[in-house]
């Protein structure tokens, strides 16, 4: 069983973001980057199956982006992953969907995965959509929003998270592409000697110019901070006064009333 988890490094949501010189993103001077909390998930279950699978299992991790997210290899190369691979690419965050997951696939495409575990979207960008194209460009089955998975012989039972609370439990086969909701199980914490062993595994580095990511679809014409609105209005005392007033902005501010 050959196994690919593909994993992306995004800004820390605790960081005071500003915008960069262009206006078309970030800047990330001042900016802490970590693992993309949905792609913890997808190593843990790739981790977790190559454990159950043996020794006929391997799992590569790949991450696509700038000399920084090495780290984000490293952390999934501690977790468990056998070696990582980089596609060197500083101006990653200029492409879009559909040319990250053309490069995610053009560097699959002939490595023999049976399985792709991505997270169902990253929390800079939170599109959902790179793991549903890669399967499309690969022709591997899809199933996307998993939060448990099971895998025999070749075939896979997944759950899926739908709206409103519901769950659905979906049965496809390999080769397949698996995107990882929250809650699918609870990523290990990298000890201090898989730390240490990960300084020895392998980790490729590919230049961006040698997997195809084709024309852009989809171009950032500007990144801005949200515009302040007025704060809000607390609305306190009698119920019946308090009632009144409500309706009373409402047919203001709306005129439904």
């Amino acid at each position: 069983m050959n196994i690919l988890v593909c994993i992306k490094q995004v800004p820390d949501m605790e960081t005071k973001f500003k915008i960069n010189s262009a206006g078309d993103w970030i800047d990330e001077a001042d900016t802490a980057f970590r693992m993309n909390e949905y792609d913890e998930f997808a190593v843990e279950e790739a981790v977790a199956l190559k454990e159950k699978l043996g020794a006929g299992a391997s799992l590569t991790v790949l991450s696509i982006g700038p000399e920084r997210v090495k780290e984000a290899i490293k952390k999934a190369l501690a977790m468990g992953a056998d070696k990582g691979a980089h596609i060197q690419d500083d101006e990653c965050f200029r492409k879009d969907t559909a040319q990250v997951a053309s490069m995610i696939a053009d560097y699959a495409k002939d490595k023999g995965f049976e399985l792709i575990f991505t997270g169902l979207q990253s929390q800079d960008r939170g599109s959902a959509q790179v793991g549903p194209i890669l399967a499309v460009k690969l022709g591997f089955n899809l199933v996307t929003t998993v939060v448990g998975f099971q895998y025999d012989a070749g075939a896979i039972t997944a759950r899926r998270e739908l709206e409103g609370g519901l769950r659905a439990i979906v049965k496809t086969a390999a080769p397949a592409v698996i995107t990882c909701q929250l809650g699918l199980n609870k990523p290990r914490y990298p000890t201090l000697p898989n730390i240490m062993k990960a300084k020895k595994k392998e980790l490729a580095v590919i230049p961006a110019a040698q997997v195809a990511a084709g024309a852009a679809m989809v171009n950032t014409a500007r990144a801005f901070h949200p515009e302040r609105k007025g704060a809000g209005e607390m609305l306190q005392g009698d119920i019946a006064q308090v009632a009144d007033r409500f309706v009373k902005i409402i047919r203001e501010k709306t005129g439904l009333i």
